[in-house]
């Protein structure tokens, strides 16, 4: 659902916070339609504070219960008695605006129902075993490197180190890199997460062997493989987080395709509307 904070909206909220206002107890069985108070027979709920705390910034959401209660009855008041006092009819850049929230506030709705329906225990577990069930395990890898400018430069590098050089030594000193002050060392990774020639170039290697200089956008690297090692697939509660947006992301991809492909839509003609007008704000006065 929507959660905008209003500029105008909290300077509003700090003011009223300065006034205090009594309520006094509700007897009666509370729910969202309960009526806090009555503005010229208007009705405000306890439905429309709690939305409106939602939408508050954390600085107001501290406060007390009481003051927090107090300080959003006594806006809302306000701006109920404020909204009553509009003359006339209200100008169209309101009109749009209350459709567009509306329109938002709806929408959001369907996407909290979309994805608490996608997302349950046997989902969850389906995806694991879709995901890992008859997952390999995986070869990673712990290498350091030493990143320089050129060719040339590389080049020279493994010339010292063939003459008996330490590698961190040399990647402390010349590497260009931001694992240079760490020796070079970049800890260990697995497919994917370096780009494609440095990946290529490690995967050849053995442990304890010196690459040829390897070329990528960051610039000419000569590596060096430390060691690997076999990592299995991991637990369903070390990715359940993981699974659970994966299963929301599809959800809602699929859902929001279905419902706007079954939906009868009518564009304006081409060229009717020119793009500019976006920028015409003076539209809405």
């Amino acid at each position: 659902m929507s959660n905008r904070h209003n500029p105008w909206q909290n300077r509003f909220f700090a003011a009223v916070l300065t006034t205090g206002l009594a309520f006094p107890a509700i007897a009666e069985e509370i729910t969202a339609g309960t009526v806090v108070a009555t503005v010229n027979g208007e009705d405000i709920t306890l439905g429309e504070m709690i939305a409106t705390a939602e939408t508050l910034p954390d600085q107001y959401k501290g406060l007390p219960d009481d003051v927090l209660f107090d300080g959003i009855l006594q806006q809302l008041i306000q701006q109920t008695a404020l909204s009553q006092a509009l003359e006339g009819t209200p100008p169209k850049r309101v009109e749009v605006g209350v459709r567009n929230e509306r329109r938002l506030l709806r929408a959001g709705a369907v996407i909290e129902q979309i994805a608490r329906e996608a997302v349950t225990d046997d989902t969850i577990r389906a995806a694991y075993e879709k995901r890992f069930a008859n997952a390999e395990p995986s070869k990673e890898y712990n290498a350091s490197h030493i990143l320089v400018k050129t060719r040339e430069e590389a080049e020279s590098i493994i010339k010292e180190l063939e003459a008996g050089a330490d590698f961190a030594d040399l990647a402390r000193e010349k590497s260009t890199g931001p694992s240079g002050p760490n020796g070079g060392a970049l800890g260990w990774f697995g497919p994917g997460m370096m780009v494609k020639p440095f990946e290529d170039a490690v995967v050849a290697m053995k442990p304890g062997q010196i690459s040829e200089p390897v070329e990528t956008q960051f610039g000419w690297h000569v590596i060096k493989l430390n060691e690997t090692r076999l990592k299995d697939a991991p637990k369903l509660e070390d990715v359940r987080d993981e699974l659970k947006a994966q299963l929301e992301r599809e959800a809602l991809e699929k859902a929001v395709a279905d419902i706007t492909r079954n939906a009868k839509v009518v564009k304006a003609e081409a060229g009717k509307i020119p793009p500019s007008a976006l920028r015409d704000s003076s539209l809405l006065d």
